[in-house]
């Protein structure tokens, strides 16, 4: 997923992961970074309403399932 490799490579630039010096404002960065999240969530999104759409999974089967995960590993009550 592209989109998850520019939200990689913002979140990089913040980290100056690849020995770099942030050039950028470090509000500039924590835009960027907001700007490629919302793509990695809108590009997912789209992916699981293909899985209903195209292989009929329960979307909220599987949301139900997800959250009893989350409770079970204590992230959510």
């Amino acid at each position: 997923m592209e989109e998850a490799g520019e939200l990689a490579q913002a979140i990089g630039k913040f980290q100056g992961r690849s020995g770099e010096k942030i050039q950028m404002d470090k509000q500039v960065v924590i835009d960027k970074m907001a700007e490629e999240l919302l793509d990695v969530a809108q590009v997912a999104v789209s992916m699981m309403f293909v899985l209903e759409e195209d292989y009929r999974i329960d979307l909220t089967k599987k949301l139900k399932q997800h959250i009893q995960k989350l409770k079970a590993k204590g992230y959510i009550k």
